[in-house]
């Protein structure tokens, strides 16, 4: 299959295209971003012919297009690929508004396309452990999920090529598209959808801030799902984040009747402990972007394997936006000043 990819950026690099050139079945055959020479960049190191020109790409006979421009973009990215006729898996979060994303599903429903969303986090080999748990009953009836996921975004401060000390584009971007739990969070909100099998019925938040924007840097999120279990998401981007040596807080937790499931990255620990005893599995990183593109090749090829879809991303993108209004709607005391 023909693959083109927009937006030649980090999550691309170090994510995207590493999976896609590994991924049998796929052809990385052209790359598209707007800023002159990323997309040549990109090309001479991963391959594919660079454009500038969204016409000129989409010329090229794609099959799949993956979508990892900034969110803001996404909605013009995706329509024009549903007005090409092209399959799209989308980088989360997938839209700026539920109205973008209604219209971007719209769209491709109409050009009879797929549309799928990059929630990399379905596809480890611990994510996929711990559904086959909950699905078997290993420790019971799934009462209570915590998905804590706390570090510093690579730090909020970087130095420029003169050693000046300047904020982090990529730290500002991410806090401007509404900060950790609209970027991070959205990937704990679909896995606790995903585990439970149950879609919350309303939800409650908090927020923190750390830093000096208008969205929290640290929010609290509390789901009460349809089938009475309820699920706690803590994410952070001002853990460590001016820190020389910061670490991070990177676990899952699931409460049931007889016992608990527990992941922690930091060892790659993966449990589940119950009345009989212990049970361990091979832990793994969070993400599994080969994971992802291998299923994405066998379910356009006619297999039936599961894909998180366009509905998972906006459902999830809806409760993550909603919960920072409410965050901010809440807020009291004075606006904090930005660390030098």
């Amino acid at each position: 299959m023909r693959l083109g990819l927009i937006g030649c950026g980090n999550v691309a690099e170090f994510g995207h295209l590493p999976a896609i050139l590994s991924t049998p079945g796929l052809e990385l055959t052209a790359l598209l971003d707007p800023v002159p020479g990323r997309a040549e960049d990109y090309a001479r190191r991963f391959g594919g012919k660079a454009f500038t020109s969204s016409d000129a790409f989409f010329k090229e006979r794609l099959d799949v297009v993956t979508v990892t421009s900034s969110a803001p973009a996404h909605l013009q990215n995706v329509l024009e690929a549903a007005k090409h006729g092209v399959h799209v898996m989308c980088e989360k979060p997938i839209a700026m508004t539920d109205r973008e994303g209604a219209r971007m599903v719209a769209a491709m429903k109409k050009a009879g396309k797929e549309f799928f969303v990059g929630f990399c986090y379905r596809f480890s080999p611990v994510a996929q452990q711990i559904r086959r748990w909950v699905a078997e009953g290993v420790v019971g009836e799934i009462k209570c999920v915590r998905l804590v996921y706390i570090w510093g975004l690579h730090g909020q401060y970087m130095q420029d090529p003169d050693g000046k000390w300047i904020e982090s584009p990529y730290y500002l971007g991410r806090m401007v598209e509404g900060g950790p739990l609209v970027d991070c969070g959205v990937h704990q909100i679909d896995l606790a959808r995903w585990w439970l099998r149950s879609d919350p019925a309303n939800w409650s938040s908090a927020g923190a801030w750390v830093t000096g924007y208008e969205a929290p840097d640290h929010v609290w999120l509390h789901m009460y799902h349809a089938n009475g279990a309820t699920s706690t998401v803590e994410v952070s981007y001002s853990y460590g984040h001016t820190a020389r040596n910061p670490r991070n807080v990177f676990t899952y937790e699931l409460i049931g009747e007889g016992g608990v499931i527990r992941y922690d990255r930091d060892g790659y620990i993966l449990e589940a402990r119950h009345g009989q005893g212990v049970l361990t599995a091979p832990g793994a990183s969070e993400k599994n972007f080969p994971g992802m593109y291998a299923a994405l090749v066998e379910r356009l090829n006619g297999g039936d394997v599961e894909m998180p879809t366009a509905e998972d991303a906006i459902m999830a993108t809806k409760i993550a936006r909603r919960a920072v209004e409410s965050a901010i709607a809440s807020r009291t005391g004075p606006t904090p000043p930005v660390l030098p």
